[in-house]
């Protein structure tokens, strides 16, 4: 199977979707699933839990990228669309990067410049979220940059380390995204 991808100047992004998880779980080897997750067991041994307990509902779905630089082919991290409600044309974003020595140089505004436009043009979504810890300043600024509005606090949102955590909301709408590309 190929994997469409994306680029940037920097960076290649990888697309995954249910189909191709589908197809790596089902019809690759072992030895084959770890080369497409580039040698990292762990991210391996978690994308399959995630497989396992089912990915997609009746009305929910996803799709996600891995970034890699382009000048050395490593992978550095991911990001992608989840909660995707295709009825109301709206999805979260998440994202992550592998190593903090990727952070601080752009990769991460310059990976979601390019899936926000292929959110909004070719998922035809019209609202895309964010969901952010309250203490992640770096995030919050890098959403506030591409145009998001904070729009509240969700009271005890979130389980991490097993204490609940509040996230703060911000939405960013097709017609503000066309707006600052314009």
């Amino acid at each position: 199977m190929i994997f469409p991808a994306l680029e940037t100047k920097r960076l290649k992004l990888r697309i995954f979707t249910p189909e191709s998880y589908d197809y790596i779980f089902r019809q690759c080897s072992g030895e084959e699933q770890l080369e497409i997750f580039h040698g990292r067991t762990e991210e391996l041994e978690l994308e399959k839990s995630r497989y396992a307990k089912g990915m997609v509902t009746f009305n929910r779905s996803f799709v996600f990228f891995h970034l890699f630089e382009k000048k050395s082919g490593t992978l550095i991290g991911w990001v992608g669309y989840h909660t995707w409600a295709f009825e109301h044309f709206r999805a979260e974003i998440g994202y992550s990067l592998n190593d903090d020595a990727y952070k601080q140089k752009g990769y991460m505004h310059e990976a979601l410049t390019a899936i926000l436009d292929y959110g909004f043009n070719d998922m035809k979504l019209n609202r895309v979220e964010a969901l952010i810890g309250p203490d992640n300043i770096a995030s919050q600024n890098l959403v506030l940059k591409l145009g998001f509005q904070f729009e509240g606090n969700l009271r005890e949102h979130y389980l991490k380390n097993d204490k609940l955590e509040d996230s703060w909301a911000y939405s960013l709408l097709k017609r503000e995204w066309d707006a600052k590309a314009g």
